[in-house]
């Protein structure tokens, strides 16, 4: 097996919410548990996936692994390392062999800026390649990206959607890193662009031997992409499993509710497939509920759901869940 490239071992990611009541010196106080303890490890040359509803916490959790967000508890190594309390400062080193690919295209792209210029600036700290080599580095990774030379001098607002990414692709690829989280990539592109982009980042995961984290909404493109797949509710990881077995064999209520959302494309089979339908909205990560998370919208709950937490065990080779369905 491949070695562990990332561990992350009961994270946990709380913001301070401050309510408008008034009061000068002792506002109101609430806390936003937007990651609460999350462990999974991503190993070398994996895409591990994470989907989930809107609020579960995906972006968050990318983002806390990546440093952009202090950890609140709990431990990130990477390569070995503990990366959770590092200052930013001693973060620098380490920054190159992490980046990010962004859900905007367009947001997350310096406007006043050529694509040249975007990609250059990603090499200035990140990497020791001389400032002579930088604009050939440039041309290489536009051509690997499915770009090419005469796209080096123009601006972010001169490019489709699917193009813009493609350039962040390519910046993000700019100081040779080993790990890249992929911040729901394709969520606002066409949907003709979007196996475009998602064959993009496999070609360059087996020519590069790059290692994935993958958010996004689209189940389908995750089986597709993703070896390894965590669901996330309410801040919380309620199942783990390699892609082929959470998909064909769910075992958390929330997860066969979103598996069995998967539009099928043979419409005799649309037609007579069991829908399971998830009610109610989505508590809110301020006021979690007692218990397990999911139990206020689980048609299987019982008294012991509404009690206590259930424990994420593993449950069969590689299936890890969260559910006291499975320990009775």
């Amino acid at each position: 097996m491949a070695n562990k490239l990332v561990e992350v071992k009961n994270l946990k990611k709380h913001f301070t919410i401050v309510k408008n009541s008034g009061k000068l010196f002792h506002p109101d106080k609430s806390i936003l548990k937007a990651v609460d303890d999350v462990s999974f490890d991503i190993y070398e040359g994996e895409t591990f996936g994470l989907v989930g509803e809107s609020g579960c916490g995906k972006t968050t959790l990318g983002r806390t692994i990546m440093r952009l967000y202090d950890v609140t508890d709990g431990t990130i190594l990477f390569n070995g390392t503990d990366i959770s309390k590092m200052s930013q400062k001693e973060l620098r080193p380490i920054r190159k062999d992490i980046h990010m690919i962004f859900q905007d295209p367009y947001a997350s792209l310096d406007p006043r800026m050529t694509v040249s210029e975007i990609i250059m600036e990603s090499m200035q700290n990140d990497t020791e390649l001389p400032a002579s080599k930088r604009k050939e580095r440039v041309l290489e990774l536009l051509d690997l990206v499915g770009l090419n030379s005469d796209h080096a001098n123009r601006y972010p607002h001169e490019f489709s959607g699917g193009q813009r990414q493609r350039v962040g692709i390519a910046r993000s690829l700019a100081a040779n890193p080993k790990f890249i989280v992929c911040d729901e990539p394709i969520s606002a592109l066409d949907v003709s662009i979007q196996a475009q982009v998602v064959n993009l980042l496999k070609e360059l995961q087996h020519k590069l031997g790059l290692t994935y984290l993958f958010i996004a909404h689209d189940l389908s493109m995750v089986q597709y992409i993703s070896d390894r797949v965590g669901v996330m509710y309410l801040g919380k990881m309620v199942e783990l499993a390699d892609s082929d077995t959470l998909y064909s064999r769910p075992m958390h209520p929330y997860t066969q509710a979103l598996m069995s959302a998967i539009p099928v494309p043979d419409p005799d089979l649309e037609r007579s497939k069991r829908r399971i339908i998830v009610e109610g909205e989505v508590p809110s990560p301020i006021n979690p509920p007692h218990g397990c998370p999911f139990h206020t919208r689980c048609p299987k709950a019982g008294e012991k759901c509404k009690q206590e937490m259930p424990p994420f065990i593993e449950i069969a080779p590689g299936h890890f869940v969260a559910c006291h369905l499975y320990f009775e």
